[in-house]
């Protein structure tokens, strides 16, 4: 069977339906719309992504899509709050081409972080979480320093256990708790200053997605190919994507690397 953008659409529409919602489908960018009628809030989702992954996992790559609509939509009819859920408040990493602000255009609380990825601040709600933002601090008169204070304290008491590989004389650390928050933990610099006082090479950072952290002990060239085969594919499997690229670590800064083949450029 051929998956293309109208049977996914249509695939999509049958699971997600229910009377309170609506379905809008913008031909040219090829994304559908669901939406609370009550609310009028919604979410909107690209489709090309999905097929692509529909060739490898097929159901799985839409069922994971409709469980995180599903969740999402729930989410943003839950009367969230900051106050009395301060433990419940954690720094996400996404990428910078992620939107600035909600789909009602509210911005959302963000901070730069490096040239690839930006920090966002999220209240976990169990099964999904929210994305901080101005509306959401305005109602209850939180100021940014306090989200990013709390959100940073709370990343630095998640577990760091990892799982490690070596291949060719190169270490590979991974971090998967499947809790959502595995790529923040970039965040936790104690965590991150400690890994590198262990390193006996060159150490390399990467945040494929939100529920991987590798972090990579380079000793030759081929550490570095492996380290840009391994994030890519990373990259290509993750639910929420960050991006494909590693970043070398080096004083404190995380430098963006592009890998070539044998080759290794800054």
């Amino acid at each position: 069977m051929k998956m293309d953008s109208r049977k996914m659409k249509n695939e999509l529409e049958q699971r997600l339906a229910k009377e309170n919602r609506t379905f809008s489908f913008d031909r040219e960018k090829d994304q559908l719309r669901i939406e609370n009628k009550d609310t009028g809030k919604g979410i909107t989702i690209s489709l090309p992504g999905i097929i692509a992954k529909w060739q490898e996992q097929k159901e799985k790559a839409i069922d994971e899509v409709v469980y995180y609509v599903e969740e999402g939509l729930e989410a943003m009819v839950e009367d969230a709050h900051l106050s009395g859920h301060e433990k419940n408040i954690f720094p996400v990493i996404r990428s910078t081409s992620f939107p600035g602000e909600s789909q009602e255009g509210i911005p959302f609380l963000t901070d730069e972080h490096t040239a690839e990825t930006r920090i966002y601040y999220a209240l976990d709600l169990g099964k999904t979480y929210r994305l901080i933002d101005a509306q959401l601090m305005g109602k209850e008169g939180w100021d940014p320093e306090r989200i990013k204070e709390t959100a940073l304290f709370n990343v630095r008491s998640l577990s760091t256990d990892m799982k490690s590989d070596t291949v060719a004389g190169n270490t590979f650390y991974f971090l998967n708790k499947n809790d959502g928050y595995d790529a923040s933990r970039i965040l936790n610099d104690s965590f991150i200053k400690e890994m590198s006082r262990k390193a006996e090479g060159t150490m390399a950072v990467a945040v494929p997605h939100q529920d991987v952290l590798i972090i990579a002990d380079i000793k030759n060239e081929t550490g570095y190919d492996v380290l840009a085969q391994m994030t890519m594919s990373f990259f290509a499997s993750g639910r929420v994507p960050i991006t494909s690229l590693s970043f070398l670590y080096e004083n404190g800064e995380f430098e963006p690397i592009f890998i070539l083949g044998k080759n290794k450029k800054k």
